[in-house]
């Protein structure tokens, strides 16, 4: 068959979904890429995908521009004539869909987190909720990455249970992210944040908890590992990071595509965030063999367990926030080293990536 993958970069198709692709050649499908031209769109195609560019703004919500993009979806969708469509984010689940339900193409919606729009119950998580009741009639699958998202769409009857199943995240690559002894040259205590660098993060929340714990004179190395995102309605500046990397608060790493060096190289892995799907990095941490440290919300407290392999904090606390981190600090190295087993444990049989590319495939057979 021929199956679209639709997505707000061609950056997240590769970094999420390279492995589900391969998986997918390897049945016999052609596999078109849809998403908005980027420096890894070159990488898609020569992994052998066919590439369609699609405008996509995924910051904000415009009228204009999202009944323009459901045009331009359903212009790609007739030309290409795919057999099914596989859409992951927001704006594609929604608008994506639309597209899909007007040319009778199967799709399969992949909720990879309920966003910032879900943040607060105002107008626009009202219009949000609405546009996805609308649009959620039409998929023959929902995939949901947490069961609190899931809940939260039955109970908002967004779908129905014959609709639905959940999956581990994205998964994670066993074989590429393994425990690794850190560099005994590096000895400060590491504590490593990986993450775009928008407010929902709680990048601020980390940077306002290390202030904290400098001022208690912790010997500890303090890193931030992600790009910076002005454009977002949400993003951290420039400006701002530069600030806290002059004063000393905190070593800013830039971007990589490889994360294993930097977090084979910490000691704890941190994410403050307000509320997540799955989180990529604490798949990766974990499956690095990694404590961490996280916030008690969905999405991070399906990957961390209290005091098995890393703390939960308060969301929005940066001294909630100080004193698990500072907990960690003085943790003693043999139950450092016993957080670090279970989270490979956890991995290991929750998060397995062969659980979601089997799931798809099965999903993909039966359309």
């Amino acid at each position: 068959m021929k199956i679209a993958v639709v997505l707000n970069t061609s950056w997240n198709i590769y970094n999420f979904r390279s492995n589900l692709i391969k998986a997918l050649f390897r049945e016999g499908h052609e596999v078109v890429a849809i998403a908005p031209k980027d420096e890894y769109t070159s990488r898609l195609i020569e992994m052998g995908c066919s590439y369609e560019e699609v405008k996509m703004d995924s910051r904000g919500a415009n009228p204009i521009k999202d009944i323009a993009l459901t045009l331009e979806l359903y212009g790609i969708y007739k030309r290409v004539k795919p057999d099914v469509i596989l859409h992951y984010t927001i704006k594609p689940n929604i608008y994506g869909t639309f597209a899909a339900s007007l040319l009778k193409i199967p799709s399969i919606n992949n909720v990879c987190g309920l966003g910032t729009s879900f943040l607060n119950k105002n107008l626009v998580s009202k219009i949000a909720i609405a546009l996805y009741k609308l649009a959620f009639r039409f998929p023959k699958l929902v995939y949901f990455q947490n069961d609190c998202d899931k809940n939260f769409f039955l109970e908002s009857k967004i779908v129905k249970h014959n609709q639905i199943d959940v999956l581990p995240g994205s998964g994670i690559d066993l074989n590429r992210f393994i425990p690794v002894k850190k560099d005994k040259k590096v000895k400060p205590f590491t504590f490593l944040l990986v993450s775009r660098l928008i407010h929902d993060k709680g990048i601020v929340e980390y940077i306002d908890a290390i202030k904290l714990l400098k001022s208690k004179g912790l010997d500890a190395k303090f890193e931030l590992l992600g790009q910076i995102d002005e454009k977002h309605v949400r993003g951290i500046s420039q400006k701002l990071v530069d600030e806290w990397t002059e004063q000393g608060i905190v070593d800013y790493l830039g971007t990589t595509d490889d994360v294993r060096p930097f977090i084979n190289n910490s000691d704890c892995v941190v994410l403050p965030s307000y509320r997540e799907g799955t989180p990529k990095s604490l798949l990766e941490a974990a499956s690095s063999g990694k404590p961490i440290v996280a916030t008690d919300v969905p999405g991070c407290n399906n990957v961390v367990s209290h005091s098995v392999n890393g703390y939960l904090c308060q969301q929005m606390d940066e001294l909630d926030l100080a004193k698990k981190m500072e907990d960690m600090y003085y943790t003693q190295s043999d139950l450092l080293l016993k957080m670090g087993q279970e989270s490979r444990k956890i991995a290991e049989n929750k998060f397995d990536e062969q659980i979601v590319i089997d799931k798809y495939i099965n999903a993909v057979r039966s359309v």
